[in-house]
């Protein structure tokens, strides 16, 4: 029975058990979202100060962990080699994924670490936030750089992004099963709860990470045995001088001239800050356009389809990706969000049905489009790899640097957004709630209920503007974005020439 379960678990795609890697992140991550502010504030205790230094300490130390880790990780590959030589990828995929089994349990062990008290609350709550961000990030700029790593061809990478986004709905469903145990009084059923993850999670990690291991120490083996034979032959030759390591101040001037890389990560950033500021704003659309027009179980609905559809359209938009190309595909989802802002805008808000579906829709189109960028980072990382003839691909320290610009994005939009409200409707009605990652409304009144149609206009008039700014923004800079068509297609064969080992491992997916 153990060697039939064996031999099934091997015979499966290396993209399921790729994908796979996505629901043992999502399962916990989406928890944490929903559930840590809340825990620390009513039931832990944690005083307004200590919640606001934590806080200012995760922002640091999440913008810079990434572009950190990922020069830890990817320095080794920045030496410049001659067109042509040859390329060892098993060895890379086999890093990637020893860093996977061994922080992907880490990343359960530190999620658990949020739900028991076991210092001050302060203390505990920075503590607890940078260590989870830290294995959060090894694991997501791993599993990111797979993606470029595991395949060149667009099909084979849209092929594995498919099984990451249908993983990543399927994680989704931890949060609806956490209402039923989530209970601030009674704490210990949303304890076992969270164990109960952690450990689907900690096995899941051991046990994909072993199955891509497997798969690809042959390879690795058979080439080590390769390179120690053709070193025994030429051991009386002079060795070849070493190659010149390049620093972070060198790669930081190549990446400044990759044009491509720079018109990306300016559209990147306008999408960060949109996706955020759409997190940050939905419960107070939904409380001041549509509360009094629609019931609480409507509005939960709406919350809930915000939260698992944008994996599932991202099905759709997949497909699409593999007919028209990633770049058609973004284009064309900004031009959808500019004209559904632009009806929204024209009908008004008093058109209840259609403020729901746009309410609605603008999130899901939102997120769905952060979850195709990878994608192009992947492209990006193709070019980046034949533009200054590298050793290896630097995939997990370009993703690290596309976080490192974009990550921003989430400290201007309730920022941005909070200004805007202030400064149309004349009142400071909105303010960033110390003991909460959401925004509330404390109006400053001075007239009784005088501010309320002010506040609704101004509320409306942010749910659409903001989408009609943001995409325009998005359309120019992707406009100059010239790494599509014959241009894509040149990168990804050169990319492919150089990396002649790497067609078995393309074949696997």
């Amino acid at each position: 029975m153990g060697l039939r379960l064996r031999g099934c678990l091997s015979a499966l795609p290396t993209a399921v058990v790729y994908g796979s890697l996505s629901l043992f992140l999502s399962i916990l991550h989406n928890v944490f979202l929903l559930y840590y502010v809340d825990t620390f504030v009513s039931v832990y205790k944690i005083d307004k100060l200590s919640f606001w230094i934590g806080e200012t300490v995760f922002l640091i130390w999440n913008s810079l962990n990434d572009p950190l880790f990922g020069w830890l990780s990817d320095r080794v590959f920045l030496s410049t080699q001659q067109p042509g030589a040859e390329i060892s990828s098993p060895e890379v995929v086999l890093k990637r994924l020893k860093a996977l089994s061994r922080n992907g349990p880490l990343f359960a062990l530190s999620f658990l670490a949020f739900w028991v008290a076991w210092a001050h609350p302060g203390l505990q709550f920075l503590l607890c936030l940078c260590f989870y961000d830290s294995f959060l990030t090894m694991v997501d700029l791993n599993h990111n750089a797979l993606l470029a790593d595991l395949a060149v061809s667009a099909k084979d990478r849209t092929s594995l992004n498919f099984y990451c986004s249908l993983f990543s709905a399927i994680g989704s469903l931890s949060v609806f099963m956490s209402y039923a145990v989530w209970n601030k009084e009674d704490f210990f059923s949303f304890r076992i709860f969270c164990v109960a993850l952690a450990l689907c999670s900690v096995l899941g990690f051991s046990l994909s990470t072993w199955l891509l291991r497997q798969r690809f120490e042959t390879e690795g083996k058979a080439k080590w045995d390769q390179e120690a034979t053709l070193k025994e032959l030429y051991a009386e030759q002079p060795s070849a001088p070493q190659e010149k390591r390049i620093t972070l101040a060198e790669y930081l001037k190549q990446l400044s001239r990759h044009r491509n890389f720079l018109w990306f990560v300016c559209m990147n950033l306008v999408q960060v800050f949109h996706c955020h500021f759409n997190s940050n704003f939905f419960p107070l659309f939904l409380e001041h356009l549509l509360s009094d027009q629609i019931s609480v179980s409507t509005g939960s609905f709406l919350l809930g389809v915000s939260y698992i559809a944008p994996h599932l359209n991202n099905l759709y938009f997949l497909s699409l990706c593999q007919r028209w190309g990633v770049y058609a595909v973004v284009r064309g989802l900004f031009f959808l969000k500019l004209a559904l802002s632009v009806v929204m805008l024209l009908a008004g808000p008093d058109q209840v049905h259609l403020l729901c579906i746009f309410i609605a829709s603008n999130r899901v189109f939102t997120e769905g489009t952060c979850k195709l960028l990878n994608l192009v980072v992947t492209d990006l990382v193709d070019e980046d790899f034949v533009l200054n003839h590298r050793k290896q691909a630097a995939s997990a320290l370009l993703f690290g640097m596309v976080a490192l610009v974009t990550k921003p994005g989430q400290t201007f939009a309730p920022l941005v957004g909070t200004w805007l409200l202030c400064a149309y409707t004349g009142y400071d009605i909105f303010q960033r709630d110390p003991v909460s990652n959401a925004v509330s409304t404390q109006p400053k009144l001075e007239s009784g209920m005088a501010w309320k149609p002010t506040l609704r206009q101004g509320c409306f008039y942010l749910l659409v503007f903001i989408p009609i700014a943001c995409a325009l923004l998005q359309l120019l800079s992707w406009s100059q974005f010239n790494l599509r068509g014959r241009r894509l297609q040149t990168v990804k064969a050169q990319r492919q020439f150089l990396t002649r080992g790497h067609s078995q491992e393309i074949k696997m997916i």
